[in-house]
């Protein structure tokens, strides 16, 4: 009896501080947007979990703030002793997707080996460093590789993706212009240009080439492939 009046009176005082929390948050976000002004939309309002801070998400933004809002802070938090980076694993976590949502037929697909490593990239055919990504990746061995083409760079860089894409071998127009400076051949079909551009706007993919792997998790910018290789072991690589 003793033990279950100490259990329910402990998880009766742990509902009373989530709900404090929850009000505290809730009038931390009311200050916030009444400060940053009319129309302003915050996402999310959360307990940091250090200095008696406030995390606040405004988008793909964070920054922090005291209980009273009379304070912001911008920039990274950065744990002293681990030297981990708190608030770039905190946007990592709040970009991640469901990689199984991702259209994939809307991507040139490259399979390599038995392909049962998967992961997906957005790149425009005129970025120098997914043309570097491009000639590394050809000595990746079982894998499947997804690239939408997404044409934000150059004036050009659209009409590159369309004539990839209407190649009879998509992989290998791909490969040729990005790898060997072949520029593909003029050609004209139905394209899913449109529909990756607003797909890369809606996952707020500012620049190439971003990279998703199989848990959802994503790397904006170039990385060699041996930090692919390290990340596609630790998460498993499969879909």
């Amino acid at each position: 009896m003793i033990k279950r009046a100490l259990l329910c009176g402990l998880a009766a005082l742990l509902a009373s501080a989530v709900h404090a929390q929850n009000n505290d948050a809730a009038e931390v976000r009311k200050a916030i947007e009444a400060s940053i002004g009319k129309g302003a939309k915050v996402d999310s309002v959360r307990d940091a979990g250090f200095l008696g801070l406030y995390e606040v998400q405004v988008g793909s933004d964070i920054f922090y703030t005291d209980k009273k809002a009379a304070y912001i802070l911008l920039g990274d938090v950065v744990e002293a002793k681990s030297r981990r980076n708190l608030t770039e694993e905190r946007k990592n976590k709040l970009a991640q997707i469901k990689f199984s949502d991702l259209p994939l037929d809307l991507a040139v697909k490259q399979v390599r080996g038995n392909g049962k490593r998967v992961f997906a990239t957005f790149e425009d055919p005129n970025c120098g460093y997914c043309k570097k990504l491009a000639r590394e990746l050809q000595g990746m061995t079982d894998v499947t590789i997804y690239t939408f083409l997404y044409p934000i760079l150059s004036p050009d860089s659209s009409e590159k993706s369309k004539a990839i894409w209407c190649a009879p071998d998509k992989a290998k127009a791909w490969n040729d212009w990005m790898i060997n400076g072949l520029e593909p051949a003029t050609a004209k079909c139905d394209t899913p240009t449109d529909k990756v551009v607003a797909l890369g706007r809606k996952l707020n993919i500012r620049g190439t080439p971003t990279l998703f792997f199989a848990d959802g998790s994503r790397i904006p910018g170039y990385i060699p492939v041996a930090q692919i290789e390290q990340t596609i072991s630790k998460i498993g690589g499969g879909s």
